[in-house]
């Protein structure tokens, strides 16, 4: 094992974001010890979350203000990893967490994996497991430097309680005004409208693709999303087509889903859009084409056309639930 692994716990909305949990899933599992880097959050609160999968202390950076996060995190984690002797640092495959790892690798002088779906211990050393042709293959590569610093591509990895919480010390290190001064800044965010649960975080999603016929049908997977209390996504195709936006794209360029339940409505099964959704625990498909791709690792398959079946499954459903 190595001594110490410090990770990046992402803010979103009142508390982190929740692939913190599966970082310090990954690092427990091969650190002794786990370093939580957090920012413009309530450190005691983020400190409580995290003990439960075996977090040992947290450092607290206070508040970017309005500056970009990349530039002075990185800069405050550069001194994190040298006070704790980390050998590695864990981000999520995130536009923070790649931007603050591009910069923390010049800082460092050290090495980069991306977009990791596992990290291992093997020989006192990090093995680390990347997806390659289409998620067809797995690769592995041990990087050979003191300090390591990986992507984790969020999703890969279930986060698991520990097998007893830790109490972990938080301690602040506040930015400096140096770091934030004549940087970047954020001059306006827009947070995108959407009903229903985060397509990442959902129990249920239903996507759509071509099979639909036209952008006009995507509203019978909002209506069956809806009724399922269910995430909508959809394919690269119709993403590209420009019936919906990029932020409801599964697959490799898109959004790693697992949900109890993935219904793809219309979606042939590209080899990237299985990488994004083939971790669901039931996977229902519905398409004309009896030898679509999606068909053969679909839990349950159904060959219709999905612009005739799915109005009368959505009134099935309305008139079994009532809604």
């Amino acid at each position: 094992m190595i001594t110490n692994c410090v990770i990046l716990a992402e803010p979103q909305g009142s508390g982190i974001a929740a692939v913190a949990f599966e970082l310090a899933t990954l690092a427990r599992g091969v650190s002794e010890q786990v370093t939580a880097v957090v920012f413009d959050v309530d450190a005691q609160a983020a400190a409580e979350a995290l003990a439960v999968y075996g977090v040992t202390s947290v450092v607290s950076l206070g508040a970017t203000s309005s500056h970009l996060p990349g530039v002075p995190v990185a800069d405050a984690m550069r001194e994190v990893v040298d006070s704790v002797g980390a050998n590695a640092v864990f981000v999520a495959q995130s536009y923070t967490g790649r931007d603050v790892l591009a910069r923390l690798s010049v800082l460092l002088d050290a090495p980069v994996l991306t977009n990791a779906v596992n990290v291992r211990e093997d020989d006192g050393g990090l093995v680390v497991e990347n997806l390659v042709f289409g998620g067809e293959k797995v690769v592995s590569s041990k990087i050979s430097a003191p300090i390591q610093l990986i992507a984790i591509r969020p999703k890969s990895v279930a986060a698991e309680a520990a097998a007893s919480a830790t109490q972990p010390s938080v301690t602040e290190q506040n930015i400096s005004a140096d770091a934030q001064a004549n940087r970047a800044v954020i001059v306006s965010s827009h947070v995108e409208e959407r009903q229903g649960p985060k397509l990442d975080e959902a129990e249920v999603v239903v996507s759509g693709g071509r099979g639909l016929g036209n952008a006009d049908n995507y509203h019978y997977i909002e209506e069956l999303a809806n009724l399922l209390h269910g995430a909508t996504g959809a394919s690269r195709a119709i993403v590209d087509a420009g019936w919906v936006p990029y932020a409801y794209q599964v697959g490799q360029t898109g959004k790693t889903v697992k949900p109890n339940l993935y219904l793809a409505v219309g979606i042939s099964g590209a080899t990237q859009h299985m990488v994004g959704m083939k971790g669901a625990k039931n996977i229902i498909a519905i398409n004309k084409d009896k030898d679509a791709p999606i068909l053969q690792i679909a839990d349950l398959g159904v060959v219709a056309d999905a612009q005739k079946l799915l109005p009368r499954l959505i009134e099935a459903i309305r008139q079994k639930t009532g809604a």
